[in-house]
């Protein structure tokens, strides 16, 4: 039975976002997966493009261990909101993202928007484009 992209989109936003899991976030993919951050200068701090489960779970485990030392902050999930968009190839969807951090004492709220396009094969995403302002990633 295949995922809908609804359980696919789930499982990827609580592996990678929410627990910063790079195993979990690794095997949603296939094993050919490939992600992307099309609008990541070359040499960031977050990885422009990664082919392959194993290189997405290498590269993911030393992004958030990196992220660790910084604030920290998760999202707020009550706050935070997405839409899913299906389009007319079954295997594609895409996500429009709007997610909220709460400030520090004393600091605004930070909301982050993105849109992610997402090809699935065999219940699993085969491609993830994100695209989000890269200076979010600093």
């Amino acid at each position: 039975m295949s995922r809908t992209p609804q359980e696919i989109f789930q499982s990827y936003v609580h592996a990678g976002a929410m627990t910063r899991n790079a195993d979990a976030l690794a095997e949603c993919f296939t094993e050919d997966g490939v992600f992307e951050a099309p609008l990541m200068p070359a040499g960031a701090a977050f990885p422009r493009r990664l082919e392959g489960r194993a290189e997405i779970r290498a590269a993911m485990a030393a992004y958030y261990e990196r992220q660790a030392t910084g604030d920290g902050r998760a999202p707020n999930v009550e706050r935070s909101a997405y839409v899913l968009h299906t389009t007319a190839d079954p295997d594609v969807f895409i996500a429009e993202i709007d997610t909220v951090f709460d400030g520090d004492d004393g600091e605004e709220d930070r909301a982050v928007s993105l849109v992610q396009i997402v090809r699935v094969r065999d219940g699993r995403i085969a491609r993830l484009r994100d695209y989000f302002s890269p200076d979010l990633m600093d």
